[in-house]
């Protein structure tokens, strides 16, 4: 094996992997609308902080009981960390569309995906489920819904 081959399969192997990155992306998205610090998280797992960024960076990866842990902690299915993965990562229609059948999203073709990880976005997100009377919640999202503009 050349020295060129040598540095480019090191350089290969220290580079976060898109899957990882899309994972810790889930986490960082689940963690933060639930107002979750990233130390409270790390408390709850056993880990550091700082772990707890790497794993959100996609810089280490996350295995499987550590998986399996996250899903616990954050309350939801295994699946949620591959949602919306794009095709090119591996993921398909019927990836993108769980998220549904479990009750955590609706269709989201309308959104770019920079959109749902906008600190006004999840910000906006704990404000509305703060409220605690349904029936002033319905409202608040139908008055949203009249302010949009329509397609």
């Amino acid at each position: 094996m050349s020295n060129n081959e040598t540095v480019e399969r090191v350089e290969r192997e220290h580079r976060a992997s898109p899957i990882d990155v899309h994972v810790g992306t889930r986490v960082r998205l689940r963690r933060t609308l639930l107002g979750m610090s990233q130390e409270k998280l790390g408390e709850a797992l056993g880990l550091t902080f700082q772990q707890i960024q790497k794993y959100e960076r996609g810089v280490n990866r996350i295995g499987a009981s550590r998986l399996f842990d996250l899903a616990r902690v954050l309350d939801v299915p295994i699946g949620f960390f591959f949602d919306d993965m794009s095709p090119e990562l591996g993921g398909n229609a019927a990836t993108r569309s769980r998220g549904a059948a479990f009750g955590f999203a609706e269709g989201q073709e309308g959104f770019e995906d920079d959109t749902l990880h906008r600190r006004e976005t999840l910000e906006l997100v704990r404000a509305y489920y703060r409220i605690t009377d349904a029936s002033v919640r319905k409202r608040v999202f139908d008055l949203i819904k009249t302010l949009s503009p329509t397609d």
